[in-house]
């Protein structure tokens, strides 16, 4: 199983489409997204490309009420899990938090296979010795929003938990962004 990585999209719905739409085509079956999405409408773009999507907040939040109600509609692939949260997918153990200190700690438990955060907009592809002696991987995606920094997702295997970055395709977001999400945008 592979997985779209994502962080930082700071209200960017264009970059975050084009990042997801572009690891589909690379076989991406789920999306993790390690917080900072501010408006949970930015979310909506991802609903038509119907991949699950994980999503925590990060220390910029707008609307956590909306942002709940988004995701507990039956009908919408969003899974938003709060401050934190420890996944299982393909048989690996996930944790996503927001703040790469955190997920530093979280990452030498030895309790996850892949721990994942966001914040500082810095890519971070990094495999930790765990205090019991097994490895953790570390994955920080940068800022899929283009925040000071180009704008960049992580394909992550599950099966082999191999890591790869990518530059989102800016050509594809400046033509999605021609297009309004709604009547309402």
């Amino acid at each position: 199983m592979k997985v779209c990585i994502v962080s930082d999209s700071h209200d960017n719905r264009f970059l975050l489409g084009a990042a997801v739409r572009d690891a589909l085509a690379r076989g991406a079956q789920a999306v993790l997204h390690c917080g900072d999405v501010v408006a949970p409408t930015t979310l909506r773009i991802l609903q038509p490309i119907g991949l699950p999507v994980h999503v925590i907040h990060g220390n910029n939040m707008g609307d956590t009420y909306a942002m709940a109600r988004l995701g507990h509609d039956p009908d919408s692939v969003i899974h938003y899990h709060g401050q934190d949260a420890g996944l299982e997918l393909a048989g690996r153990r996930i944790f996503l938090v927001h703040y790469p200190h955190y997920a530093q700690a979280m990452a030498t438990t030895g309790d996850w296979d892949l721990v994942c955060c966001g914040h500082d907009h810095r890519v971070l592809l990094e495999t930790v010795t765990t205090v019991r002696g097994t490895t953790c991987h570390l994955v920080n995606p940068g800022t899929v929003g283009g925040v000071g920094a180009p704008p960049t997702y992580v394909l992550g295997d599950l099966e082999t938990m191999t890591f790869e970055l990518f530059d989102v395709p800016v050509e594809e977001a400046v033509v999605v962004n021609r297009t309004p999400v709604s009547k309402h945008e």
